[in-house]
């Protein structure tokens, strides 16, 4: 598949009127940012609400959504085949932040549904893994306690810094409102 990291500039062209600028730099911002990240900070809770957060490599198709291969061992993974709920986090590295309280980040809370094991699109997906990521993925796809999860935003929140929190919604990350404090 084509490389789903410049899928955010080519959505932002042909989406986004010009009368909307602000806005529109403001979601491909956030756009940008979520595709300079190979890998994810990921929350999921067991089916009695046990919260779990860890992280995960992760590649994007080219509808914006996230995919991720992980294992069975990992409570995560059962978290999400129990509970298809999850949140995802990128967040700024602490160096490169000008104030630790403020670092621009994106939370989105997705639906998690799993691919089918040697369908055509899990191949698909982890060919682009294999691509994007590293080659460690193709020992991973022979072993039977992974999963290919694909998760769908819903709705979340992109940081910019104090003051400047934007609601965002979908794959395409669309911003309906200006910013809201903090």
């Amino acid at each position: 598949p084509p490389d789903a990291r410049h899928w955010c500039l080519r959505v932002w062209i042909s989406v986004v009127p010009e009368t909307e600028l602000d806005i529109a730099a403001i979601r491909r911002e956030a756009l940008d940012f979520r595709c300079g990240f190979k890998t994810v900070v990921l929350a999921t809770s067991s089916i009695d609400g046990e919260p779990e957060a860890s992280y995960t490599p992760c590649v994007m198709d080219n509808e914006g959504r996230i995919y991720i291969y992980i294992s069975r061992l990992a409570r995560h993974t059962r978290h999400l085949l129990s509970n298809r709920r999850a949140s995802l986090l990128w967040i700024e590295n602490e160096e490169a932040a000008r104030n630790l309280f403020a670092r621009r980040r994106l939370s989105l809370e997705c639906d998690a549904t799993e691919v089918s094991r040697g369908s055509e699109q899990a191949e698909q997906i982890l060919d682009q893994m294999e691509q994007e990521l590293d080659k460690t993925v193709s020992v991973l796809r022979t072993l039977g306690d992974f999963h290919l999860f694909r998760l769908t935003p819903a709705q979340g929140v992109y940081v910019q810094g104090f003051g400047k929190a934007f609601d965002v919604s979908g794959p395409a990350l669309e911003i309906e409102n200006g910013p809201k404090g903090l």
